[in-house]
């Protein structure tokens, strides 16, 4: 293991880099790993900072960024390990970002990657610099031989830094950054690793005829059923088998890690209870095993902005508002979909919209997000074949050796 200089120590404030790195105009930056409750206030808000002038970003709920940075309450750091960094320039904070290790994601892909995430900076060279260094001797220091990201602990994290489609609004399971992010990467010497793309999909004013014939095709020829919950009991029922579900579907995509049973329970309590069951569709077999789930629910980033990403005092009734009240938006976002493996590519997901497409036109939806999607992923894009859309937003997954 290479060891590390310690260039500077003032109030545990200091530099982290390889003996042989060079420095190049960084010395005016320290950085500084976080280490109290009030340096990882300041880790999370530095995003909402930075950001409450735009009015396309969505920022984060304080709360849940507390839950998710926590060793105690995050199930993940049953395979993770994280770290994370602030960087100051003549002692403002300009900089963040985490430094994960996922050794389970690792281990399925046979990788020894050191990802990167919640990575934020003004727009200075020495800045980015500064914070990715840390990284990269974090990473040393546990064997790792490349950095990527923006990832998080797993795909449930927000992930992918925005490449295209600035001035669209974001949604509450994304990343929103300034244009200038990508141009710093490419001067750090970071590469494409992944793209996912995003779209509006424009609810059409009836089902689709040729969507209606290949459901109802679908139903018959392979004694399949649509299954509504009504009730949490009812959701709760399915809870386990949604989530097995997903793990066996989402298997085959780029860093996926699968979830395990803690962070599963985890889950069902964290998002099942505050989503509208119309929302949702399970498609099930002759044996009431779900095949296919299909989950969505009122696009919440207006509420958000509104919110400021705090509870308190008054986030509570700009999102209580939305959740509970049900005074929906005109936009929707699809949070999930999954199918089965044996039963991709047989118009299976064409069932869950037969069902969805009635829900969004009552509810008055006029597009949904589709949220994140492999560029690659043919599988899922050509599920929107039969609806108008607009490809509005691109992001990357950046790598670097090191």
């Amino acid at each position: 293991m290479q060891k590390r200089r310690i260039v500077s120590l003032m109030r545990k404030k200091v530099y982290l880099y390889p003996l042989n790195s060079k420095l190049i105009n960084t010395m005016a930056i320290t950085i500084k790993k976080v280490s109290s409750s009030s340096e990882l206030k300041k880790f999370i808000r530095f995003n909402y900072e930075l950001y409450k002038e735009n009015p396309f970003s969505v920022p984060d709920l304080y709360d849940d960024m507390l839950n998710t940075f926590s060793r105690e309450k995050n199930a993940a750091f049953e395979f993770c390990e994280a770290d994370y960094f602030l960087a100051y320039k003549d002692g403002k904070l300009v900089g963040r970002v985490a430094a994960i290790l996922n050794k389970r994601a690792n281990e399925t892909w046979g990788k020894k990657e050191v990802r990167f995430g919640w990575v934020d900076f003004v727009n200075d060279m020495e800045v980015s610099e500064a914070l990715f260094k840390a990284v990269e001797a974090w990473g040393k220091e546990r064997g790792m031989t490349s950095m990527v990201g923006p990832l998080g602990f797993t795909d449930f994290d927000a992930e992918g830094m925005l490449v295209e489609g600035f001035e669209q609004l974001s949604t509450m399971s994304t990343i929103y950054n300034f244009p200038y992010y990508p141009q710093h990467m490419e001067k750090l010497g970071f590469e494409k690793e992944a793209d996912w793309v995003e779209f509006k999909i424009y609810i059409p004013d009836a089902i689709p005829d040729k969507h209606k014939r290949i459901s109802e095709i679908i139903m018959r020829k392979y004694g399949l059923k649509i299954v509504k919950c009504t009730s949490t009991k009812d959701i709760n029922k399915y809870g386990q088998a949604i989530f097995d579900l997903m793990n066996e579907a989402y298997s085959p995509l780029y860093g996926y890690s699968a979830l395990s049973p803690k962070q599963i329970q985890q889950y069902i309590k964290m998002f099942l209870p505050i989503l509208d069951l119309r929302m949702v569709t399970l498609v099930t077999d002759a044996e009431d095993n779900v095949i296919a789930v299909g989950i969505s629910m009122p696009s919440l980033s207006e509420a958000l902005q509104k919110a400021k990403g705090r509870l308190l005092p008054f986030g509570w009734y700009h999102l209580g508002k939305t959740i509970f009240l049900k005074k929906y938006p005109k936009v929707l976002d699809l949070l999930l979909v999954a199918v089965k493996p044996e039963y991709q590519n047989k118009g299976v997901n064409a069932l869950l919209f037969y069902d969805l497409i009635p829900v969004y036109q009552q509810l008055g939806f006029e597009y949904a997000e589709s949220n994140p999607e492999l560029e690659l992923n043919d599988k899922v894009q050509a599920q929107w074949e039969y609806f108008k859309t607009e490809q509005h937003k691109r992001r990357r997954a950046y790598k670097k050796e090191i």
